[in-house]
């Protein structure tokens, strides 16, 4: 038995989708600014498609007729950019004034809660390297008020 021409349709819309979305329209090409700052544009990609179709009956000796069609639709949304400073700090821009749910939220807060613990860790390692800190040491850390 051959393949049904509904089975053609589908493929031929499906693989009409994928030649307009790939993983550029949704994460877009950085653009790097004179002063050494990267932008990256995101965006949301909505897509949905529909196909159909029916057989006829043939008439005398005519081959069975198929009559079908298929669409679909896409739908590219702007959602945020990331910037990323030249020294490496990372943050969002949204375009929207509020964040649509709790979940996008916190996605929206994570380079900045990368930044301060990156700042902490770089912090503490510094503190641990300078000359005061090594003094405390050698007194397991105790401070002793010395009166003249």
């Amino acid at each position: 038995m051959s393949e049904h021409p509904i089975r053609d349709l589908m493929t031929e819309t499906m693989e009409k989708i994928k030649s307009m979305v790939d993983v550029n329209t949704i994460i877009g090409s950085p653009i790097q600014t004179p002063d050494g700052t990267t932008i990256i544009p995101v965006s949301k990609v909505t897509f949905g498609f529909g196909t159909g179709g029916s057989d006829f009956a043939p008439k005398g000796n005519a081959p069975l007729c198929f009559g079908g069609g298929g669409g679909a639709g896409v739908t590219v949304s702007p959602v945020c950019f990331l910037v990323v400073s030249r020294d490496g700090d990372a943050r969002i821009l949204p375009l929207n004034a509020q964040a649509e749910t709790t979940a996008d939220r916190i996605v929206e807060m994570i380079p900045g809660v990368f930044n301060k613990v990156s700042s902490f860790v770089s912090s503490r390692q510094a503190a641990k390297n300078t000359p005061e800190t090594a003094d405390m040491a050698e007194t397991d850390g105790v401070a002793e008020d010395i009166q003249p």
